[in-house]
């Protein structure tokens, strides 16, 4: 271990002053020209030579000091790329000289901070352990963003090591970006651990965010935020780059206002990538631009299982799902409900057990590519960092989940090939493989998550249910999108299925979206107005 770089020092001061910013401000939102803008709507205003993106981009970060960093302070961005405005500007040359890259050009996305970029900014998953530690290479999802002609406008907080440290954690705080806040109510979680890409989107932040998966962490933030949130299946996305948790389930994926929006977004991220050979497996017969797969009325005669349980919601929200239910059924749907996927109850026990495994081999990989400045070299030297660092690290909650790893052996160890058979058993075969195949159903649909949670740092999260497990751990897609409100706060429906099925899930969820229109901007309350 190095001592503590002058860049560090810093950044220990920033967090450790944000832990005692703990009042709750909340005044009326600003206004904001590009509210709930689309990139669709975007394109329009700059083909016709009505705004740059250089106006574009400034406008978002005059946002983002507004709403962010003051009035509400929703603490989503972790840090601004100082490069963005002279992004924008290349990209604004680029157009009057007649060039335009696709829907992405000069469109200002987020990106989570356990996303590697070869620029001016830090990739840390939230840790103070990795400010400095500089990736050889931009993620090959970031690549594609730039050569779409996106301006990254910056990166999000998340929960600290996408949430994988601590059996008793707070979903929304790192220790570099401290605690992120919901926008619908400022004392609730945005949960995890994709929370600033999530908040971010809904409170007008950006244009699109991305975020990263590996059990919950997309769709349950994009529930309880609003927003439409998409869970790709393993491999269609290059994983090369991001900060890894488990080989078999992560992921990134767009999280975006729209369904169209999201299938944008997701078609400049989808590719081959020769470090990844999951990507190898995309059949070569399934379409790359998703957006064309948003045809109206695909509900229409689509044969869809509902699925109630077990997810632990609460029984009052027996009554959003059958109203969904019956949205479905108004669109032409045919509906089986319920079906049983009753391996999901199995599933706990094998899935972290995998998980251990594959965090301590990928965790070990990422610090050992790490530049010359990195003061970590393996899952080792992170534990014994957070131990020296207890007052910025683990003011709230330890690292249960660090140690467990770290007395896991090699990949070839058999508990690990066993655990990670009997995960693909439940999750694929037994579970949605099978459901799918008894039922001859399109798709699978499920509340995604209960409203947001309380977010409470001194006992950690409490869970409202989510129903994210059986794709995450299958390493199938899923789609959520707005689909009511409770007492103010958004709850999502999920579409899922079998892999490599998103263009069919987007096709439903944007026939649901445009038939329910549930998404309501937030208005950044203290706390739920309660009847």
């Amino acid at each position: 271990m190095k001592s503590v770089s002058k860049g560090l020092a810093l950044a220990i001061l920033a967090a450790a002053a944000g832990f005692f910013a703990v009042s709750i401000r909340a005044a009326p939102p600003p206004a904001f020209p590009f509210a709930e803008a689309t990139i669709d709507g975007l394109q329009a205003r700059m083909r016709a030579g009505k705004l740059t993106a250089h106006e574009l981009t400034a406008a978002y970060l005059d946002r983002i000091a507004a709403v962010d960093k003051a009035g509400p302070a929703i603490n989503a961005i972790i840090e601004l790329n100082p490069d963005a405005l002279d992004i924008a500007d290349q990209l604004d040359a680029e157009r009057k000289a007649g060039h335009v890259r696709g829907p992405l050009h000069g469109i200002p996305i987020l990106i989570k901070d356990n996303i590697a970029t070869l620029d001016r900014m830090q990739t840390t998953a939230g840790s103070l352990a990795l400010v400095g530690a500089r990736p050889m290479h931009d993620a090959p999802l970031v690549t594609r963003l730039r050569e779409a002609g996106a301006v990254i406008l910056g990166k999000t907080n998340l929960s600290e090591w996408a949430n994988f440290r601590s059996t008793i954690s707070t979903s929304a705080w790192s220790g570099r970006g401290g605690l992120t806040r919901n926008p619908y109510a400022l004392d609730r979680s945005p949960s995890g651990s994709s929370s600033g890409s999530a908040a971010a989107v809904a409170a007008n932040l950006c244009v699109v965010a991305i975020g990263t998966e590996t059990d919950g962490s997309i769709m349950s933030p994009s529930s309880v935020c609003g927003i439409v949130g998409v869970k790709p299946t393993v491999g269609l996305v290059s994983r090369t780059g991001i900060i890894p948790i488990s080989v078999s389930q992560d992921t990134a994926g767009p999280m975006a206002r729209t369904v169209r929006d999201a299938a944008i977004v997701l078609g400049v991220l989808a590719g081959v990538d020769r470090r990844d050979p999951a990507t190898d497996a995309r059949p070569a017969d399934r379409a790359a631009d998703f957006s064309a797969a948003l045809t109206p009325g695909a509900l229409r005669g689509a044969r869809l299982g509902i699925v109630r349980g077990p997810f632990r919601f609460h029984p009052r929200l027996d009554a959003v799902l059958d109203r969904a239910v019956a949205g479905l059924r108004a669109a032409g749907a045919e509906v089986i409900d319920p079906i049983e996927l009753a391996t999901v109850t199995q599933l706990a026990a094998p899935e972290m057990e995998v998980m251990l495994y594959e965090f301590k081999a990928g965790i070990n990989d990422w610090c050992l590519s790490l530049g010359a400045n990195a003061t970590v070299r393996s899952l080792a030297d992170l534990i014994a960092f957070d131990d020296s660092h207890r007052e910025s690290e683990m003011r709230y909650f330890g690292q249960e989940d660090f140690l467990r790893a770290q007395a896991k052996g090699p990949l070839t160890e058999r508990a690990y090939l066993d655990a990670l058979a009997r995960c693909r058993q439940l999750a694929r075969d037994d579970g949605i493989d099978a459901a799918m195949a008894a039922n001859h159903l399109d798709a699978l649909v499920a509340l995604t998550n209960g409203p947001a949670m309380l977010a409470d740092l001194v006992n950690g999260d409490r869970g409202t249910g989510s129903s994210s497990s059986a794709a995450a751990v299958a390493g199938y897609p899923s789609v959520t999108v707005p689909a009511a409100s409770v007492m103010g706060l958004p709850v999502g429906i999920s579409f899922f299925g079998s892999a490599w099925s998103e263009a069919t899930l987007l096709a439903f969820a944007a026939d649901f979206e445009a038939r329910t229109h549930a998404r309501r901007e937030p208005q950044f309350l203290p706390t739920v107005a309660l009847p």
